[in-house]
């Protein structure tokens, strides 16, 4: 416990962190580029970031970028903030909220890229609204999107694949879907940058095979 409130002090006093309680938290909706990272470059998110693995080793290969890693748990956002913080990561920070308010935090189409990295599975079925890639999310994505962006999922875990690839063929406004059941053998390995979060190093050491699809939203069509 007194781990996790010291986390949450030093979160507090660090600018790559949006959390409740800063005044920037209420400002940056349409204002990332010129607010917070003050520059024009591409702005990609990370949904459900964890410790921010992806977003801070986006953040290291690609400096002319932006990078924003989001969460609910301070105390696993602190872990990639300090990464970013004592390697002098400026391109990368971390906001703290959930995921059904992101569209209070991104306005229409400001972000170029999105990344959702092996999320909870949610595996019940009274809990399939809750999976982040059910038909509610997908339209709040949908939204904060470019016309051109990519969105990209990682996961180990079969059935919310299955799943995903379900509820993206039952759209119309879902193109140039590409996806494969064992990332490291396919030819899309490429996309990933080889970076890896310590679930997928965990899952893989099991001997689990690592998902990935990627895909745009056709904005001039409606979700069915």
């Amino acid at each position: 416990m007194k781990s996790k409130l010291k986390r949450f002090e030093i979160n507090a006093g660090r600018e790559n962190v949006i959390e409740p309680g800063k005044e920037i938290y209420f400002q940056v909706k349409g204002k990332w580029k010129e607010l917070y990272f003050k520059n024009t470059n591409a702005l990609t998110v990370e949904l459900a970031c964890g410790r921010g693995e992806y977003s801070v080793g986006l953040a290291r290969k690609f400096p002319n970028q932006n990078f924003v890693g989001v969460d609910i748990k301070g105390d696993r956002l602190w872990k990639g903030s300090t990464w970013a913080f004592e390697e002098g990561l400026k391109n990368v920070g971390f906001l703290r909220t959930q995921i059904l308010t992101i569209e209070s935090f991104f306005d229409e189409s400001e972000v170029d890229e999105i990344w959702l990295t092996f999320p909870d599975p949610r595996p019940r079925k009274r809990d399939i609204k809750r999976r982040l890639t059910s038909p509610r999310f997908l339209d709040l994505f949908k939204n904060i999107l470019k016309p051109e962006g990519w969105f990209r999922f990682k996961t180990d875990n079969t059935g919310l694949f299955d799943y995903t690839l379900e509820e993206l063929n039952q759209r119309r406004d879902i193109r140039e879907l590409k996806f494969t059941h064992d990332l490291y053998q396919s030819s899309l390995q490429a996309e990933c940058f080889d970076i890896k979060t310590r679930y997928e190093e965990m899952f893989s050491a099991e001997g689990e095979k690592i998902k990935y699809l990627r895909f745009k939203f056709d904005k001039n069509q409606i979700q069915k």
